[in-house]
């Protein structure tokens, strides 16, 4: 077993690897950028090198720059997580050359895998069942257009180096070909530098399923499967293991086909072979067929480990070290049922808008098994994805780790900036989902019901205003006031832009009279509970400056309005299109003196890994363009300018 190994990621996958390593007497080093010099990771290793600026291509891929830190700390092999470099078969090869060993496939696994058209070819020679579709080198677009009719709509169009939903479009008639073509050619072009693309049969009501298997170089098993059906945007957002509805001959035919994916590569280490599943009637053998291999851990990896009880990282660094598969295939077997939620900082009601800030306050549920890379008092920063946590339940049966998952999720308390946590507790439980018959269109469907911003009850509201007048823990020297009558105070929140006055009368050194508009409670803390109307309330709450969050099934957050500074957030009229976050200007399709419509997209903001249009808010004449491409935008940064009055 090597005695020291560097982890070249960041976050909560390099904490989760450490955790493993260092259990069984392995010394860790992190790496670092200048935005992670405090982070978590950091903070847990033995050692840890600073490899660069906040930007992934200043630091996290560096790949020279990371093997040169793992010959200086003495390591002897290196674990890639997951993203970043773990997939690029180049920085294997430069692992290997360097006397390193690269806790993960071989540069050869990986390149076979890498390009999705090349990888079908490979499948289809392996007995591996493929979706119908073209997947030949002829990028015409003519061409591919007369291959889509052959094929049948709908068609999906995937670029070949593509992932996390980039490069794909989803046409269901012939006159959208060539502009879905076109928009789905410039996005992979942009994010992965090759814009070719292949053309598959749709399925129209598909579940996600993919198998996790583990190899030696030689052989391989599989540890079952895991349903990823709930997407946004083709981005995994809850997964669960075992399949539901899964039978023992489907479930034989797929970890059958994942295994003989894997051995006809020679795959060393873990990874995932995904299926593309037809779900209208059932699960039927006949009807799953490859989509790709992951050639690394994946971030849904845990619910695996807690319905077979295998420490996939700790097989990693043993197959690695040179040591055979730690079991046969006779020897797995699923022990109950898990689910995975991962938590974001994400903005749900604005499409998802990945969001920054610090973390005033985070708290998670003891029942819940939780991989993280942050700590309350730490940032979410633009630079890195905005992933907060992921929350594993394990139950015996489905039903009983659906609840557990929806009961963790509502005792999951993150306090300073926005979360996903709301939609996931309304997502874990949404009909379709709880019945086990939903596909990866669910979300899609059902987006208006899963997507409102929790909107406090008047008993929160209450708590809140308490809250806001620091008598979180009783009145203090204003309940003497109670000998001549109720002291009254008043104050003022805002909440989903709604102002809220709330007049709170204390009448002892626990115990007060909230008045909201039409409605009085009384609100009471015995032994540090809130009482409300005499109801006993399991709310917890939190304050970081003039923000204060109750999390109460939901976490509802109210702005604490200054009397003396009520006029310092006047909107503007709308003339102005912003910076809803810091980014880089990635396009600008505006022009000064151009007549624009509600709706037009005017800017492509980058940022937190993802692209976001920037459009107009009502009809008008672009007056100023004050950005140009490339440029690095603020928060709040004026990029263009309408004319005033004219829409």
């Amino acid at each position: 077993m090597f005695n020291t190994i560097l982890i070249a990621n960041r976050g909560e996958i390099a904490c989760r690897v450490m955790g493993t390593a260092q259990a069984m007497g392995v010394r860790c080093v992190a790496v670092y950028s200048d935005a992670d010099a405090g982070a978590r990771h950091v903070e847990l290793a033995d050692v840890a090198v600073h490899i660069g600026g906040a930007a992934p291509a200043d630091s996290y891929l560096r790949g020279d720059v990371i093997i040169q830190a793992a010959l200086d700390a003495g390591a002897q092999a290196i674990h890639p997580g997951y993203g970043f470099l773990s997939e690029n078969p180049e920085f294997v090869d430069a692992v290997v050359d360097a006397g390193l060993v690269f806790i993960g496939p071989s540069a050869e696994a990986i390149r076979a895998m890498g390009l999705k058209d090349a990888a079908k070819v490979l499948m289809e020679k392996a007995g591996v069942p493929v979706v119908p579709g073209y997947h030949g080198e002829n990028q015409d677009g003519a061409y591919l257009a007369e291959q889509a009719g052959k094929i049948g709509y709908p068609v999906l169009i995937k670029a070949v180096a593509g992932g996390g939903g980039k490069g794909m479009r989803l046409v269901e008639a012939a006159d959208e070909f060539a502009d879905a073509l076109e928009s789905a050619q410039s996005e992979a072009r942009n994010a992965f530098g090759n814009d070719a693309v292949l053309v598959e049969k749709f399925v129209t009501k598909p579940r996600h399923i993919e198998i996790q298997v583990f190899g030696d170089g030689k052989h391989a098993v599989h540890l079952f499967e895991r349903d990823c059906s709930l997407q946004r945007r083709h981005q995994k957002v809850i997964e669960e293991a075992p399949a539901p509805g899964m039978t023992e001959v489907m479930r034989e035919a797929m970890g059958q086909a994942g295994v003989r994916a894997a051995e006809a590569i020679g795959y060393s280490g873990a990874g995932t072979v995904e299926f593309i599943v037809d779900g209208s009637d059932g699960l039927q053998p006949d009807k799953f067929w490859f989509m790709e291999m992951n050639t690394r851990l994946q971030v849904e990896h845990p619910v695996t480990e807690a319905i077979t009880g295998v420490d996939l990282v700790e097989w990693q660094l043993r197959v690695a070290a040179g040591e055979a598969l730690p079991v046969a295939q006779s020897d797995l077997s699923i022990d109950g049922h898990a689910f995975e939620a991962r938590i974001y900082a994400e903005d749900v009601p604005k499409g998802f808008l990945p969001a920054t800030g610090t973390l005033t306050h985070l708290q998670f549920p003891s029942a819940a098994r939780i991989d993280t890379g942050v700590r309350e008092g730490d940032s979410i920063s633009p630079w890195y994805d905005p992933m907060i946590a992921k929350l594993t339940v394990h139950g015996a049966t489905r039903g009983s780790a659906l609840n557990l998952l929806e009961r963790a999720l509502r005792w999951t308390d993150i306090g300073g900036l926005v979360t996903n946590v709301s939609f996931l507790s309304v997502l874990s439980a949404q009909p379709d989902f709880v019945a086990g018959t939903m596909d990866t269109g669910l979300i899609g469907r059902e987006i208006d019901v899963l997507t409102p911003a929790p909107v406090a009850c008047t008993k929160a509201r209450s708590i809140a205003a308490l809250v806001a007048l620091e008598l979180y823990d009783g009145a203090g020297g204003m309940g003497g006031f109670t000998l001549w009558g109720a002291q009254t105070v008043t104050v003022t929140l805002v909440h989903q832009d709604e102002e809220i006055a709330a007049r709170v009368s204390v009448l002892g050194a626990e115990m007060f009279e909230v008045s909201l508009d039409d409605v009085t409670h009384r609100v009471e803390r015995r032994d540090g509970i809130w009482w409300v109307d005499a109801t006993k309330v399991l709310a917890r709450v939190a304050r970081s400056g003039d923000e204060v969050t109750v999390f109460w099934g939901n976490g509802y957050r109210f702005h604490v309005v200054d009397p003396l500074d009520r006029d310092s957030g006047a909107q503007g009229d709308g003339n102005v299109i912003e910076a809803p976050m810091p980014g880089l200007v990635k396009a600008v399709f505006a022009k000064a003196g151009q007549a624009v419509a509600e709706g037009d997209r005017l800017a492509v903001l980058e940022a937190m890994k993802m692209e976001h249009a920037l459009l107009a808010a009502r009809d008008g004449i672009v007056a100023e363009v004050l950005v140009t491409a490339g440029d690095q935008v603020e928060a709040g940064a004026a990029l263009i300018r309408l004319e005033e009055g004219k829409g």
